[in-house]
């Protein structure tokens, strides 16, 4: 069994891999976002939202369900 503080560095190194992915794609993948919205560190989340609302400011026209999904990380947090 995994010792806990190697779960939660574990959790953050995926999260800080999945924030990168989803901030450098121009489209980022839906899985990817949902797998990271899954299990992201609580202390993370606003750094998340923070990738999200960047793509959203920076789109003339932003996706709804892109703007959904921030909408209902920003309720959750």
């Amino acid at each position: 069994m995994a010792n806990m503080n190697d779960r939660a560095e574990a959790q953050v190194a995926v999260t800080n891999y999945l924030l990168d992915r989803i901030r450098q794609d121009q489209y980022p993948s839906e899985t990817q976002m949902t797998m990271l919205e899954q299990f992201i560190p609580r202390v993370m989340a606003r750094q998340y939202v923070n990738v999200l609302l960047e793509k959203v400011m920076a789109d003339s026209f932003p996706s709804t369900t892109m703007l959904r999904r921030l909408l209902r990380i920003v309720e959750e947090m």
